[in-house]
């Protein structure tokens, strides 16, 4: 074996464990012995994202697309970066396409369509997903993954009833597949199976409990420290519902929350007591009795990358403030000085 094949396999072998940084020095070996090669720029591309260098890695897939343009596996890389994190839904969709022209077995041509379908889907264009399912290869790939996937888009599609087999049948032959169980879970409630929809995110809950952080998790007192930030900064109007609320910072919702009916992959549940609570001293704003809970790895989860950690709490902060008290002001304005 040379020694850039060396480098390529050893990147890959340690990309697959999740060790980005020990994957890109191998990546950045191999460049320095070709720096022409598609397959240094591809693993350069696939580590520098893993490590949530987004625009590095969009970089380096477009150099390895650049130097091979029948690069598959490249452009299927690249397509996914620009749907998420990136939130370029045009630029992914064509890049399928592109992969599309050289997909040559049953599981590459769904592994381009499914991707485009999540495009068209990230982009509100519901006619455009649909019409793209038609695209898939009969039958499919017989894989639990393939299964998922297809069970997901057509749950995603607003199809709940095609979508239950699926993701059942994924779920039952993988069993450590937390979005399988997450997923199940979500049908079932849509069709009216609340006890069968709580088993399934506890055990999306418990699954999701085992995966490791990703490696560009910050520590608890860092995210801890976005929170603060993210609390101090808001709009003032907003601010004054959290300035008082006593934050509190965990991995995931506790077992009892999703039982009583909380998403097991919240973001944050902001409490406040209700208007009636007689325990409310005359006067006294409820959100003075405000309490904010954060869940670190459901934001870790919607964030995809490091940089994006504090806009997906400020964002998920506003829509807790909006529920919890704007939407209660206007439906009963005369509770909104007790909301001050």
């Amino acid at each position: 074996m040379d020694q850039l094949t060396a480098h390529l396999d050893r990147g890959w072998d340690l990309a697959q464990k999740g060790d980005a940084p020990g994957a890109i020095a191998c990546a950045r070996r191999a460049l320095e012995i070709d720096p022409e090669s598609p397959e240094v720029h591809n693993l350069l591309g696939y580590t520098t994202a893993l490590n949530g260098d987004s625009e590095e890695a969009l970089e380096h897939y477009r150099q390895a697309i650049a130097l091979d343009e029948t690069y598959f596996e490249a452009m299927l890389n690249c397509a996914e970066l620009c749907m998420n994190p990136l939130g370029d839904w045009d630029e992914s969709i064509g890049l399928c396409d592109d992969a599309l022209e050289y997909a040559e077995t049953p599981a590459e041509i769904c592994d381009c369509v499914l991707l485009k379908v999540d495009a068209y889907l990230g982009k509100g264009d519901l006619t455009g997903a649909k019409h793209c399912m038609l695209e898939l290869p009969e039958p499919p790939p017989e894989n639990p993954a393939y299964t998922f996937l297809i069970g997901r888009a057509y749950y995603e599609m607003g199809d709940a009833e095609q979508a239950r087999p699926l993701l059942e049948d994924a779920a039952k032959k993988d069993p450590e597949h937390p979005d399988a169980h997450y997923y199940v879970g979500l049908v079932r409630e849509e069709l009216g199976d609340p006890k069968g929809a709580v088993e399934s995110f506890l055990r999306a809950r418990s699954t999701d409990l085992t995966r490791a952080p990703p490696l560009w998790a910050p520590s608890p007192d860092a995210f801890s420290e976005s929170v603060r930030r993210v609390v101090q900064n808001l709009d003032a109007i907003l601010g004054r519902y959290v300035r008082h609320a006593e934050v509190y910072v965990v991995d995931l919702p506790g077992a009892e929350l999703v039982v009583d009916g909380v998403d097991p992959r919240a973001l944050m549940i902001l409490d406040a007591p209700p208007m009636e609570d007689p325990t409310l001293l005359i006067g006294e704003p409820a959100s003075l009795y405000a309490r904010l809970f954060v869940y670190q790895r459901n934001v870790e989860r919607a964030a995809g990358i490091l940089e994006r950690v504090e806009l997906e709490l400020q964002q998920a902060l506003e829509r807790e403030i909006t529920t919890v008290f704007l939407d209660r002001e206007k439906k009963n304005p005369e509770d909104k000085k007790h909301l001050n």
